[in-house]
């Protein structure tokens, strides 16, 4: 993995992507996140190598606790565009199923998958998500609306 710092001297609104097995769950949490955070001045995609067939409610609940509502989002397959487009890669657990380019930004986020487990255990990643995210806005020069 690469440790490229973005440059917001080459673009006008820098590109994230998250990538995790099912983009069900984690990776939805984190897109919405930084979505909501940066009030759209984040362009961000999320994707999974295995893409289930929805979105994981545990996780729709715990964010819409927050005021964010996930329920319309459907998990997306990874591509290779997708990586080309955007200018920081975070993956949450998928392997080595991401490609990667010269000149992008990865990052790997070890977080407990929510699959499979209640609201109450989906919390604390939520909120552990949010604070990479801040963290992530910060390091792209984008101060949080929310």
């Amino acid at each position: 993995m690469s440790d490229l710092s973005f440059d917001p001297s080459t673009t006008t609104r820098p590109s994230v992507l998250f990538v995790c097995v099912h983009n069900a769950g984690r990776s939805q949490m984190a897109a919405a996140w930084v979505q909501h955070l940066s009030g759209g001045a984040v362009e961000v995609r999320s994707a999974g190598s295995a893409p289930a067939g929805s979105v994981n409610p545990a996780a729709v609940e715990a964010m819409l606790e927050e005021g964010i509502d996930m329920s319309a989002e459907v998990p997306k397959i990874l591509t290779t565009d997708a990586v080309r487009e955007s200018d920081v890669v975070i993956t949450m657990g998928c392997g080595d199923t991401c490609p990667v380019f010269p000149g992008k930004r990865y990052e790997d986020w070890a977080l407990e998958d929510p699959a499979g487990q209640g609201v109450d255990a989906v919390r604390p990643i939520r909120d552990e998500i949010r604070v990479r995210v801040l963290g992530l806005l910060e390091s792209l020069g984008v101060q949080p609306v929310a």
